[in-house]
């Protein structure tokens, strides 16, 4: 492999002790998560959703024992020990709380964003370490295979020194019903896989300036439709993250380019590649790419045949149940979790004030 020798895309499987209970039957569980668990071999033992026949058949398809009726009664199962939540934000919150009151459940895993302000997840926080609970945050972006490469090449040092970064979506989300309700849309929806990974990459933000604009195509009331945001770095590194979705009239006929760019460069090198997410179901590995002094220049292209949906999601399970086995915190916990969530809101903030925000305002 020369260049590329010792590059994990996938982290193993280290652990697959405890017995998950599921609450959701959307698409993110029923055709992702669900999946990806299968694959990896952990053990669902439970299912509940807001409709009891929608849990019951997705829990036929995926041969799960047990349908409880109400998300409540799921909780309170002595058989669960991970508390799998794919539910909306503002559902969450008393969910998590009713697990923390459960000797049987050991850990959580809750969908990002799990409550609707940093206030909110910050009370959720000081509640679970209160009661000795691991929670863990869906940060899933991080377990793509492209995300967990590049950062193991910025580890070794084969860019050197970050100078620039940016992410470049050009995608049409399936916006869920309930977000209408929000008054926050894409910042908070979907541009938190790109601030949150960005800060996997490249360490903590000083501060950030956001503008937007609404989005033709969304029917609701919202002002972050098409977002772009200027993140600078503690590092000294420069960030950019375009969350487009709008992306032309491709859903009126028109052809488009939908996809999901990334390219950072630094002092030795660069690299770029793409998400392999805007095609799914049909499933195409995200893709990397990179020169530096160290490849003598040419370009290296390390590969793998695993992608972002559904095969991430075994990284983002296992980890918490490893951490649950070790009595650690896990590698996507929910108090550093918290400063992605500020970032959100310092972007919310510089939107509406028309100014760079310092993260020092939230934290």
């Amino acid at each position: 492999m020369g260049e590329t020798t010792g590059l994990l895309p996938d982290p193993p499987i280290r652990c697959r002790d405890f017995g998950i209970g599921a609450i959701g039957a959307g698409f993110i569980m029923a055709d992702v998560q669900l999946d990806a668990y299968r694959r990896a071999g952990f053990t669902v033992r439970a299912l509940a959703s807001r409709t009891g026949e929608r849990a019951a058949e997705v829990a036929r398809r995926w041969d799960i024992p047990t349908v409880h009726a109400t998300p409540e009664e799921l909780i309170e199962d002595e058989q669960v020990e991970i508390l799998d939540i794919a539910y909306p934000p503002h559902l969450q919150p008393d969910l998590i709380r009713r697990a923390l009151r459960q000797p049987h459940i050991k850990g959580i895993l809750a969908q990002k964003p799990f409550a609707l302000s940093l206030a909110d997840a910050q009370a959720l926080v000081e509640e679970a370490e209160a009661a000795g609970k691991t929670l863990s945050i869906n940060q899933n972006m991080r377990y793509d295979q492209s995300m967990r490469v590049l950062r193991q090449l910025i580890d070794r040092g084969e860019l050197g020194e970050i100078v620039t970064a940016t992410i470049d979506m050009r995608a049409v989300p399936h916006w869920q019903p309930f977000l209408a309700d929000y008054g926050r849309l894409t910042l908070l929806n979907m541009s938190i896989h790109h601030l949150d990974v960005l800060r996997f990459l490249l360490g903590e933000p000083v501060d950030v300036y956001t503008a937007a604009r609404t989005d033709p195509r969304t029917p609701f009331a919202h002002t972050d439709g098409v977002v772009v945001s200027t993140i600078r770095f503690e590092s000294g590194a420069l960030a950019v993250s375009l969350d487009d979705v709008w992306t032309g009239p491709v859903d009126q006929g028109v052809d488009s380019d939908t996809g999901i760019r990334w390219r950072v460069e630094g002092t030795d090198g660069l690299a770029q590649g793409t998400i392999g997410w805007p095609d799914y179901p049909d499933g195409s590995p995200s893709t990397l790419r990179y020169s530096s002094k160290n490849t003598g220049g040419s370009w290296v292209e390390p590969t793998w045949s695993t992608c972002w949906f559904p095969d991430a999601f075994a990284g983002v399970m296992e980890q918490l149940q490893y951490a649950v086995a070790r009595g650690e915190r896990p590698a996507l916990d929910a108090r550093d979790n918290l400063r992605t969530m500020a970032l959100v809101e310092a972007a919310y903030r510089s939107l509406a004030e028309h100014r760079a925000v310092p993260l020092a305002e939230f934290l």
